[in-house]
């Protein structure tokens, strides 16, 4: 089996289409509760399953992280398939379109390949690095936005379940900071719709206080190919170990980067 980045794209998009398939022609059926206000489909579990079967026969040297179902495989190696069966689970149980499979590739923690297919709005987005972001065959860029008064930023959903407060304490914080200082803040419901729309030129900042590979693996390979910045809330770069996401335009990268130390100060104890 080849390591080689660019020839893994056609395992990852063959993958997605096994799972765009399922999810357009299932129900979520029944819920499976994993904690306070979060949950997972049987369809979350079919597609998880389906698409980690098609990648062990692909790519058998390659682990796999699902949010679902964990690692199988020596997660320690150079490469990792990180996937979120449907990303925006509350929002496709609520018929909700803002959903989709998103799957990333790590190469030592850092993405390198995305895949994210979004079934009920007709669109899929793709990245290997160096190669590009493209939505379907047209090549994509992030925006040329220079002001954070002009930019439309999407924000991270809430914490539920443990701590999640404490955790709330900043994202509140950041929220009403933004208000103040940006266009207008939204909040999709999805990491992949908000990367990818970051690399579209759709919007112009995501910003999530978390980061999950499952969840951002495949939208930062994306954005980051797309000309966006992807930074951790530090203003380090982004990688799989990152505490936060935060993808912008170059143009506002340095803003909300300030942004955040700002508000990540203004919260420190005295």
């Amino acid at each position: 089996m080849t390591t080689s980045v660019g020839a893994l794209l056609p395992v990852a998009l063959d993958a997605v289409t096994t799972a765009t398939d399922l999810i357009r022609s299932r129900a979520p059926g029944l819920l499976t509760a994993k904690g306070d206000r979060d949950m997972a489909t049987d369809l979350d579990y079919a597609v998880e399953r389906a698409v980690r079967a098609h990648l062990r026969d692909r790519t058998p040297g390659v682990p796999i992280l699902g949010e679902e179902e964990g690692v199988t495989g020596d997660a320690g190696g150079e490469l990792l398939w990180a996937l979120d069966p449907i990303d925006g689970t509350a929002n496709f149980v609520h018929g909700l379109p803002l959903c989709g499979v998103s799957l990333g590739l790590l190469r030592r923690g850092r993405a390198v390949l995305g895949v994210i297919d979004l079934p009920f709005l007709d669109a899929r987005y793709s990245a290997v690095e160096h190669g590009g972001a493209h939505l379907g065959e047209r090549r994509i860029t992030a925006s040329s936005t220079g002001r954070l008064r002009d930019a439309i930023v999407a924000v991270g959903d809430y914490a539920v379940g443990t701590d999640a407060a404490e955790k709330n304490r900043l994202r509140l914080a950041l929220t009403a900071a933004l208000a103040a200082e940006v266009q207008r803040v939204r909040m999709l419901g999805s990491s992949a719709i908000d990367l990818a729309w970051v690399a579209e030129g759709r919007l112009d900042i995501s910003l999530a206080m978390s980061n999950k590979p499952w969840d951002t693996a495949a939208g930062v390979a994306i954005a980051r190919e797309a000309g966006a910045v992807v930074l951790d809330q530090d203003g380090g770069e982004h990688t799989a170990d990152s505490a936060a996401t935060i993808a912008a335009a170059p143009g506002v990268a340095e803003q909300i980067s300030a942004l955040v130390g700002r508000t990540l100060d203004g919260l420190a104890p005295a």
